[in-house]
């Protein structure tokens, strides 16, 4: 106990006397009800009407004292004490403010079955959930140094406790509405106001109740899942470095990696926004305005864009690091200065369909679009605003020039070639030359190869083995593929020496959750640099997201004005908007930003809710 700290000393005294209080109310309530049961076995009902009033009237004194301390709940979420959401604990912790305010003012609540079985349900929850908490703090690991017996209770008592609770409850709140006491508490004059007051919790515990009761499910699956979780493997190739430990174990957060890469970029042309990014205290939420802040010092010249752009790649490459298998480990930048010392066999599938004709074919809704049709519907799309002129424009180009969809001899390299969102499907009908790199998994490769052999293009992989030695299809899968994490500089190598004097477009499709996307965006930019460096001809194709900030052409800008200042003034985006407290249907549109050549015109997509590691992920490919 020497090195707790004084927060965690407050809330170990806190939970402590929240659990000594909740144990003794348990302590007046329970013999209560095994008194009175002893003597009427079959009484339930009337034993729980007594509860209320067991230990001479003690329980509630105690009752009205442990419960009202859990408002503090809602300040120790609001200050970071607790990372429990601040808007969910408020509206638990004051529903059950509002029962003890009915319990408390009306007496034919208080001598109905409900109220025992709302206060028994209450305290028998209370006591293992803060001595839980207790054990979580003291032993530094709430999901696997808590005793199991606490853990299993903590988890699974609400399945029984939360359906009594809140049948304790609504009979309370029922009782009171029909108490005079309750209802004249302000004088008859507000009666009419207490029933509609007392009688608002019933309405809104209706649809609430039951999709609470399946997120404490869910959460019981979550902390079940991670207890019994194997421990996770050593790190191995791209990794953030060690920023703290705990418990004796390292800790990699990714605050202080994105904070740092994103500083020494905006620091390339402004000091003054680069110290904001490093004294930014609410990272997780505050990211935004420090995004738009670089976007627009960008803007100034293209010599600041790139400016920028270089400096953040330099620090990603510089600040994480990459794991050799030995567990020594050095910066990405060295790892990715020398040759791996392995080499990958090369897999080759060639497919079995004659080759198609060279006709462009859009789905769309249950058919298939081409021709002139396929144009009347790019020109109502680009009319609509569905796609931009360009885009069209494109497409077009496509349809009236039937070579240009003929890809036999070009060469493409999906990074991520599974990605759902990616173009393998489209480039194997058309007949391209794929290169294709994922995850070495036989699924995966059994899939993407069916598609290569029942088309007219190829399909060139790494492979773990020589592909004459392997005897079956199910030795090709589970030898197909590589990890572009811990292999990084692997693939690199293979890409480079595959297939020479052919010009390759190489597309960046992998996505993973978290801090691993930007972990595997590194590893992608790694690998496209050095093909666009040292391979002629190499081109860079990525998936844009819509939730980023982007810059757009001046139409675009004035469209999204248009559109907001129309919808901005229609009833229910009002509501909406004052609702959510201007967190919904916000402009996205933002003042021009005056720069070399001009005005440039900005569109702020970011979603808040994704967090900065995933707009960490597309701005490396942003720079790139």
């Amino acid at each position: 106990m020497g090195g707790t700290s004084p927060k965690d000393m407050y809330l170990i005294l806190y939970n402590a006397a929240c659990c000594g209080g909740w144990a003794y109310v348990l302590s007046l309530g329970l013999p209560s009800v095994l008194l009175t049961l002893a003597s009427d076995p079959f009484n339930l009902p009337s034993a729980l009407s007594e509860v209320y009033s067991a230990g001479d009237g003690m329980l509630a004194e105690v009752l009205y004292y442990v419960q009202t301390a859990a408002l503090l709940e809602i300040v120790h979420a609001a200050v970071g004490f607790v990372r429990s959401p601040v808007v969910i604990t408020a509206l638990q912790v004051g529903s059950r403010i509002a029962a003890l305010f009915a319990i408390a003012h009306s007496p034919a609540s208080q001598v109905q079955f409900g109220a025992g079985l709302m206060i028994l349900s209450w305290a028998s929850v209370e006591v293992p959930r803060y001595l839980f908490y207790v054990s979580a703090i003291v032993t530094g690991d709430a999901t696997k140094k808590t005793p199991y017996p606490l853990f299993w209770l903590r988890y699974s008592l609400f399945a029984v406790l939360y359906p009594t609770g809140i049948t304790g409850e609504l009979t309370v709140f029922l009782s009171a509405a029909k108490d005079s006491a309750f209802l004249n508490l302000y004088g008859e004059g507000y009666a009419s106001l207490m029933y509609y007051f007392i009688m608002s919790f019933p309405v809104i515990y209706a649809p609430g109740a039951l999709p609470m009761i399946f997120n404490m499910a869910g959460n019981r699956r979550s902390a079940f899942k991670k207890r019994f979780a194997r421990p996770p493997p050593p790190p191995r190739g791209i990794v953030f470095p060690v920023s703290s430990t705990k418990n004796g174990k390292d800790v990699r957060s990714s605050t202080p990696v994105g904070k740092s890469i994103l500083s020494a970029a905006i620091g390339a042309v402004d000091s003054t926004k680069a110290s904001m990014v490093t004294k930014e205290r609410n990272w997780r939420f505050g990211y935004v305005k420090h995004i738009i802040g670089m976007v627009e010092s960008q803007c100034a010249s293209a010599d600041a864009a790139l400016k920028v752009a270089q400096a953040g790649l330099d620090k990603a490459y510089d600040v994480f690091e990459f794991v050799n298998e030995d567990g020594s480990k050095v910066s990405m930048r060295e790892a990715m200065s020398q040759p791996s010392a392995k080499k990958f066999h090369t897999g080759f599938i060639q497919g079995e369909a004659p080759k198609q004709k060279n006709i462009l074919e859009v789905p769309y809704k249950d058919g298939k679009l081409s021709g002139q049709a396929l144009k009347d519907q790019v020109k109502k799309w680009v009319d609509y605003g569905t796609i931009e002129p360009s885009a069209g424009d494109a497409i077009l180009g496509c349809v009236d020039n039937p070579d240009w969809v003929d890809l036999s001899d070009r060469y493409f390299v999906l990074l991520g070639a599974g990605s759902a969102m990616g173009p393998f499907l489209v480039l194997m009908a058309l007949g391209a030359n794929v290169v294709a790199i994922d995850l070495d998994r036989p699924g995966i490769w059994k899939r993407l190869i069916d598609v290569a052999r029942k088309s007219s293009g190829t399909i060139t992989f790494p492979l773990s083995a020589e592909q004459s030695a392997l005897k079956n299809d199910d030795e090709l899968y589970g030898a197909a593929g590589c990890n572009l994490f811990t292999q990084t500089p692997q693939i690199r190598d293979w890409l480079l020496e595959l297939y020479p004097g052919k010009s390759f477009t190489v597309g960046s499709y992998a996505y993973l959750d978290g801090a691993l996307h930007v972990q595997v965006s590194l590893a992608m930019d790694a690998i496209t640099r050095d093909l666009s460096e040292k391979r002629k001809g190499t081109s860079l194709v990525y998936l844009c997201t819509p939730t980023d900030l982007h810059l757009v052409p001046k139409e675009a800008h004035d469209a999204a004005e248009r559109e907001y200042k129309d919808y901005s003034k229609r009833l229910y985006c009002i509501v909406m908007n004052l609702l959510s407290r201007g967190k919904c249907l916000r402009k996205n549109a933002r003042k021009p930003v005056p720069g070399e050549g001009g005005d440039y015109y900005m569109i702020n997509g970011v979603s808040v809710a994704q967090g900065p590691n995933y707009i960490l992920a597309k701005r490396l490919q942003h720079w790139r």
